[in-house]
């Protein structure tokens, strides 16, 4: 079953038998699935490159193409964001798929001998049978590790009986064959282009403006929702040049200046914007909506910064929009992330470029320094000595960040201390590695999760063109060097993007970052429903938490923020208690 959702407006199923295979969809679009001949053929998601095949219907071409290549191959040739399912019941075989990113989730419960489940969401497992009984370890991880570490198991899922099926894998389950899994498509090593700058910013365009051209032909009534930052801007930019038609943008905005990027985004409006829906949030009610967001989830939400998502997703579904652009992966793909610069000098330093390593350095230093995440060369150093490994050429877990709250989980429910995190190593390079462990293993599956879930609570399609696998191929044979030059991230996407994006935009160097005050939300008011929620009976009897030491990290939050000292407060932990704890709750209540 691709359960693609529960409550959203206009919502439709449909389901169809064949042999010993049943199939449901049910969802806010049209019902995505057919018999076709002997096979039952299902899809949640889109199919972008259809113009390359013969017309028909986004299974049609599923089947054609399986019946000329087989499964895998057929797959192969889909540009699109997609869970399939194919029943072919000559051979009594099911094939599962997941598109190459996990853009679409996919979960399934196999019990041998007796059942073989599959559904876009976990909440439509439960009604095939599927325990709800939770998974220790992704327990133990979401409330005392940082959001990095949730998804480092790519099969892992937040039940103890459920698995997911990996981005760009495939599944064949049948009687006699049992089930097998295998991938159908990977980023591999590749030499570095040898072309120059100019050539390289030109075709960068091209590969980006057809990424977003071929989802914005597929999109009913679209919104493209912009930060101040280069990614989502780009998009829309993109999407302007190619149309000719200004488009309509929307954007979450904070009375709490910490996050707010209203004056960074006012620099696109004129030029591409019709009209601009600035979202503001307050001083929200983050129990309740986290209530409502778990509901939509089926799990808990990784970072704060999706309660402003969820926000900002219901209120372009009430604006009448269909289909919802964003610029998740640019962050990836073009080094924008701050984390990306210790890479950067780490492959520096291993190819003996010292002297432009020390100017870099500099320049980062020039550009990036804050009062509590400092920059200088002691601060790169002692880096290199947490994270990478110059001899073996890998890099290794941050430390620092995965053992910061391992005291807050009781280690008779789980001992995070033999948690090892699955750090992947297929390139030369440091900075390709941490970008690859990012894309699979750490921050976008659920960032990737959350953004699916959420627009689909709201009937909206989701389209993120950065992660169009042949941007993918094409930013992993970029050198470090036109990712990062002298303090500046994104340094090819800025020279693709002239002529495209504002100058100011295109320019600019500093970075706010996509977030949200949650220090704010869990002081004051919502302090007072923290603390009722830490000294509740029905907290203290979970045995998950170490209730002593979440007391002491909440009082200690409380003094930061209040205090307005110049240190890294709690935010981020406290989200994610409240989300474990509500998602309990909401278990409790099933």
């Amino acid at each position: 079953m691709l359960d693609t959702m529960q409550g959203a407006p206009h919502w439709e199923k449909k389901v169809f038998k064949n042999g010993r295979c049943t199939f449901g969809w049910t969802g806010w679009k049209m019902p995505q699935i057919e018999e076709i001949e002997d096979c039952l053929v299902m899809i949640d998601g889109t199919i972008f490159n259809r113009h390359d095949f013969k017309n028909g219907s986004d299974c049609a071409i599923i089947f054609d193409l399986f019946k000329k290549h087989g499964f895998s191959n057929a797959v192969a040739k889909l540009n699109g964001d997609f869970a399939i399912a194919l029943y072919d019941r000559r051979l009594d075989e099911l094939w599962l798929a997941r598109d190459r990113f996990g853009i679409k989730p996919l979960y399934y419960d196999y019990k041998e001998g007796e059942s073989f489940a599959f559904a876009s969401r976990p909440a439509a497992l439960f009604k095939s049978g599927s325990s709800k009984a939770v998974n220790r370890e992704f327990a133990a991880l979401f409330v005392g590790t940082h959001y990095r570490y949730f998804d480092n198991s790519q099969q892992r899922a937040p039940y103890e009986h459920m698995q997911q099926l990996p981005a760009g894998y495939i599944l064949r389950s049948s009687l006699e064959g049992g089930n097998y899994i295998r991938r159908y498509w990977k980023l591999e090593e590749r030499d570095d282009f040898q072309k120059d700058e100019k050539a390289l910013a030109e075709e960068y365009r091209e590969l980006l403006l057809d990424a977003v051209n071929i989802r914005f032909k597929n999109a009913e009534n679209p919104v493209f929702t912009l930060s101040g930052g280069m990614d989502s801007s780009s998009v829309l930019a993109c999407a302007v040049y190619g149309s000719g038609i200004k488009q309509q943008a929307i954007s979450s905005v904070y009375e709490d200046k910490t996050y707010d990027e209203s004056d960074e985004i006012t620099t696109i409006l004129d030029s591409t914007v019709e009209k601009w829906h600035p979202i503001c949030i307050g001083n929200p009610d983050v129990f309740s909506i986290v209530q409502r967001m778990i509901a939509s989830h089926d799990e808990p939400v990784a970072t704060a910064t999706w309660l402003s998502h969820f926000l900002l997703s219901e209120s372009a579904s009430k604006l009448g929009f269909k289909t919802v652009f964003g610029g998740l992966g640019g962050d990836e793909l073009n080094a924008g992330e701050y984390e990306y610069f210790f890479n950067y000098f780490a492959d520096l330093r291993n190819n003996g470029e010292e002297s432009i390593l020390l100017h870099e350095i500099s320049q980062w230093v020039k550009y990036h320094d804050h009062p509590v995440f400092k920059k200088n060369a002691q601060v790169v150093e002692d880096y290199f000595d947490r994270c990478i490994d110059f001899e073996d050429g890998e890099i290794l877990p941050e430390s620092t960040r995965l053992t910061r709250y391992f005291r807050t989980v009781n280690p008779e429910f789980y001992k995070l201390r033999r948690f090892k995190p699955v750090m992947d190593h297929p390139f030369k390079s440091f900075l390709k590695n941490r970008t690859y462990q990012d894309i699979f293993r750490e921050t976008a599956p659920c960032c990737l999760r959350a953004q699916d879930r959420q627009s689909v609570a709201f009937g909206l399609d989701n389209h993120v063109p950065f992660f169009d696998y042949r941007l993918a191929e094409f930013m992993f044979r970029v050198p470090g060097s036109l990712k990062i030059r002298n303090g500046v991230t994104k340094v090819l996407l800025r020279e693709a993007m002239k002529e495209i994006l504002p100058e100011e935009t295109r320019t600019r160097i500093k970075k706010t970052g996509w977030n949200a005050p949650a220090h704010q939300w869990f002081s004051g008011t919502g302090r007072t429903q923290l603390m009722d929620m830490i000294h509740s009976q029905s907290f203290k009897n979970r045995g998950l938490y170490n209730v002593e030491e979440i007391e002491r990290i909440a009082i200690e939050h409380e003094e930061i923020v209040v205090s307005g000292a110049a240190r890294e407060n709690h935010m981020m932990f406290l989200w994610q208690l409240v989300n474990m704890e509500l998602w309990l709750q909401w278990l409790d209540q099933q």
